[in-house]
């Protein structure tokens, strides 16, 4: 049984930063492809960033130059570190995690973290 828990989501002003975390059970994030999703009401889920092979990293044009993904050492945590944050980041955040195994692709969803960036 795969689990993803997300934490560190909460409420920040205009210009703060969060970290936000990843933990995975039953797989790891190595060989796979880590990502952080986000969500408001009334619209589809869109990619924020994204790592795979550990080292390629992938951004939503306005999170460039402002949010970080990172894999931990034991590559089953993954961070999004989120500064200069802004009202319209205002999202629930959801962990992705996804690959291919030898009975077929997998992908796997946290439960999700509110992110709060108030004016």
């Amino acid at each position: 049984q795969v689990q993803l828990v997300e934490s560190g989501g909460g409420l920040v002003h205009a210009g703060g930063s969060l970290r936000l975390s990843c933990t995975a059970s039953g797989r790891t994030f190595s060989d796979n492809t880590a990502g952080w999703y986000r969500q408001t009401p009334g619209n589809q889920r869109e990619m924020v960033a994204s790592i795979s092979d550990g080292d390629k990293e992938d951004y939503v044009d306005s999170a460039k130059g402002r949010f970080t993904i990172s894999i931990g050492d034991a590559k089953t945590t993954v961070y999004l570190q989120m500064n200069n944050l802004k009202p319209e980041d205002t999202a629930v955040y959801y962990c992705n995690l996804k690959g291919y195994g030898w009975s077929g692709p997998y992908e796997y969803w946290g439960q999700g973290t509110q992110v709060t960036v108030s004016s």
